[in-house]
């Protein structure tokens, strides 16, 4: 291993010389105190950024075993030495010279707590991996200005943002505790036979639809819960809280419009992800298998077993192995319910607001005006109970504009003024006193959905001479090799390291998994195991800092997105 001060000279001996020159300063350099690591020199001062690691042995770190004794505080503990690495970066980064000369920066993270490759901690060090822009006057290596990035002003960054010494102790405690407890609390919903909690004092507006910050102006009212859905947890730092627990089954959120039924729903969406301190939705979990259901008219279906939804399509295609390029919105709702189903998910979170209303509901005068035999969907609500029965899936559903829906209903929740209000009394004596003659649309058995084995010689990741050719752009988009994966439908992606590790997880599946046996449910429950057991690292050949941790129902979407996607399916199985 080379010095410091073997970099000091290396960099100034290149001074001048042309921006191909840096590459003599990959390595790994010994600071007494510090290791950096340059893994990777970009070729162009206008090129993505070099890409660094900085070590620093737990000695020295200082952290108590405690900040990191079980995942969750490890997990929490990351993400804030990542929020202060970012901030004492933006101190010192200054333009350069030419293109993103004098850049430093580290995967920041959001609102959400997410596990992430940007900083990692055990017990004998701390790791931060973090983006450098080499100095360069056009295309001349600036050899004294990266002296004092690399040398001066990177190690001031990390003795002022990783070492216990100088961090703000009492904000450690929160961040860990606050994870901690979020963690325990969502592990306890299903013993308590519940989908969902929204602690008492919760905030969940948000600031706009492009700042998830919790709003800080105007009015916000805290989330109270109704007496009869209010219950008590006992939590490992916090102690006792009381909130709104929402019981499995069939879940409706009624009320009018601006009232909160779809800050409550994002909030209950989102509430698969913990929230650092400070967010307002700390205590806000949900059924971590959780998947929000929309209409997603054009999207690319393949061969999902829709029967149980839609069947006796007038041109006589099969929906039992449901193949389209190009997906109305009643189709593709069902097929989006079809493959979390398969990907294995216990609760539905659905916004009649994007659904398809052919989907989601057929009343009595449509029946009279439009017969049985001649209608093709069996609209959601004579499904629901039967995905709570048959599969024991769950749903949330905010709807509006139909009452027919408190028929199938387990649970109404009407909000009013931003507050919830248990309704059920209410609605089932409306459903009895204004009894409708609606008929149950489900003339086809419920099929469960039938096992499919993704085929990997579908999938190319090749483009012009590259071999592999992967990446996100932005957060909800993937380029496989020559296919674009559009995610805009798939919103509890929060975060752009999230599909930037999905996109190599797409490929990784494909290498290590897709044998034409196993079935998607077993590559994606062994995808995440071994991300589980070994970190994201397992995703790329080299360290990269800037991945975060998605879910494998997320994955799965995208699989199912990417438009070249074959496979062979198994037989399903129908029940009454």
């Amino acid at each position: 291993m080379k010095t410091g001060e073997e970099l000091k000279r290396l960099l100034r001996r290149i001074d001048g010389m042309g921006y191909r020159a840096y590459k003599q300063i990959r390595g790994t350099y010994d600071f007494s105190r510090f290791i950096l690591c340059i893994d990777h020199v970009q070729g162009d001062p206008f090129a993505a950024p070099s890409r660094l690691r900085l070590q620093i042995p737990l000695k020295h770190a200082g952290y108590p075993g405690y900040t990191f004794k079980n995942r969750s505080r490890r997990v929490a503990l990351c993400s804030y030495l990542a929020e202060c690495f970012s901030r004492e970066s933006r101190k010192k980064a200054t333009k350069r010279g030419s293109g993103k000369s004098g850049m430093i920066e580290i995967d920041e993270p959001g609102q959400e707590i997410l596990e992430r490759t940007a900083v990692f901690v055990s017990p004998d060090r701390v790791e931060a991996r973090f983006f450098v822009g080499l100095p360069a006057a056009g295309r001349r290596v600036l050899g004294n200005q990266a002296v004092h990035i690399l040398c001066e002003d990177v190690l001031e960054i990390a003795v002022k943002s990783l070492q216990y010494e100088n961090n703000d102790r009492e904000r450690i405690d929160r961040y860990i505790y606050c994870n901690e407890d979020a963690d325990a609390l969502r592990g306890s919903l299903q013993d308590r036979g519940l989908v969902a909690f929204v602690a008492d004092g919760s905030i969940l507006p948000r600031r706009s639809g492009v700042d998830s910050r919790p709003r800080d102006h105007g009015l916000v009212v805290p989330f109270q819960s109704p007496p009869s859905l209010r219950v008590a947890v006992e939590l490992p730092n916090r102690g006792t809280i009381h909130g709104m627990g929402i019981p499995r089954g069939v879940t409706l959120v009624v009320g009018g419009g601006f009232h909160g039924k779809s800050t409550l729903l994002n909030a209950l969406e989102l509430g698969v992800y913990n929230h650092k301190p400070g967010d307002g939705r700390e205590l806000v979990v949900t059924e971590p298998t959780a998947v929000k259901i929309r209409a997603e008219d054009g999207r690319r279906v393949e061969k999902v077993d829709i029967s149980s939804f839609i069947s006796n399509l007038p041109d006589g295609s099969r929906t039992s192995g449901f193949s389209t390029e190009n997906a109305s919105g009643s189709t593709s709702q069902a097929a989006n319910i079809v493959e979390a189903m398969e990907a294995g998910t216990r609760l539905l979170i659905i916004d009649e607001d994007t659904s398809a209303t052919n989907f989601m509901i057929r009343d009595q005068r449509m029946q009279e005006l439009v017969p049985s035999d001649l209608e093709p969907i069996t609209p959601f609500i004579d499904r629901v109970k039967d995905l709570y029965t048959h599969c024991s899936i769950s749903t949330v559903i905010v709807i509006g504009g139909s009452g027919d829906y408190f028929d199938v209903a387990d649970m109404v929740m009407a909000m009013e003024k931003y507050l919830p209000r248990d309704v059920t009394p209410e609605a089932r004596e409306i459903a009895l006193s204004l009894q409708t003659d609606r008929r149950r649309d489900a003339r086809n058995k419920f099929t469960v959905p039938s096992d499919r084995l993704p085929l990997a010689r579908s999938m190319d990741p090749r483009k012009g001479r590259r071999e592999v050719s992967i990446k996100s752009l932005g957060l909800r988009t993937v380029l496989f090799g020559k296919e674009t994966i559009h995610l805009d439908a798939v919103s509890q992606l929060v975060d752009y390291s999230q599909t930037r590790a999905l996109a190599e997880a797409i490929y990784y599946a494909r290498e290590r998994y897709m044998d034409e046996r196993r079935t998607l449910r077993e590559i994606l429950d062994l995808v995440m195991a071994d991300i589980d057991r070994d970190g994201l690292d397992v995703l790329s050949a080299s360290p990269k800092g800037n991945y975060a941790l998605f879910r494998k129902y997320e994955l799965a979407a995208a699989l199912n997105r990417l438009r070249t996607l074959a496979v062979v399916q198994k037989q399903a199985s129908t029940m009454a």
